[in-house]
């Protein structure tokens, strides 16, 4: 059994993980910094979108969630560059499932992973994250969606169940310098 190193060779400054603002990732990031001096947290589209663009200086780190529907893809892809240096239990958000005004959403916004909280009588739209789909919600491309209740409360939408929070485990991937990543 090998037992995780949790402390980063560089200290980490920057946490880059899934936006826009209102993700459990975003929560989680801004949690992990807090204790180590705080730092900075980087949103991005996607996971995948980020890694190109991290600078490659060991001061930077990916922060994941073991639920993201293709988070064995991410790290066997880029074995490389990220060094998984920690993992920590948090409990999300609480998920809701909220709408712009409707209390029976025929169209449902979510992201992969807590898709079946959608109801089975509705159609799901596929977005990048929870806070995406709350945008998408507001902005008329879904009437209804599965986010964060911080996400919902954002964009003043309805909610129409509250799941409560998720226990949930993250991911710290470390990038390194070039040459100097796959030992995680």
């Amino acid at each position: 059994m090998h037992s995780l190193n949790t402390t980063a060779r560089t200290p980490i400054t920057h946490v880059h993980t899934l936006g826009p603002s209102g993700t459990n990732l975003e929560a989680a990031a801004h949690a992990w910094l807090t204790p180590r001096g705080g730092g900075e947290v980087v949103l991005h589209a996607s996971l995948e979108s980020a890694i190109p663009l991290i600078p490659r200086t060991g001061t930077h780190a990916l922060l994941a969630c073991a639920v993201y529907p293709d988070l064995h893809t991410l790290v066997f892809s880029n074995l490389a560059a990220l060094n998984m240096i920690d993992s920590f239990l948090m409990p999300t958000h609480n998920m809701v499932l909220a709408s712009s005004g409707t209390t029976t959403p025929k169209i449902v916004a979510t992201h992969q992973a807590p898709s079946s909280l959608v109801p089975d009588e509705t159609d799901k739209r596929i977005v990048l994250s929870n806070a995406q789909a709350a945008i998408d919600c507001a902005d008329g491309l879904a009437d209804g969606c599965i986010t964060t209740i911080v996400a919902a409360r954002q964009r003043n939408l309805k909610i129409i169940h509250d799941f409560g929070p998720v226990p949930m485990i993250f991911t710290v991937h470390q990038v390194m310098p070039d040459g100097q990543g796959g030992q995680g």
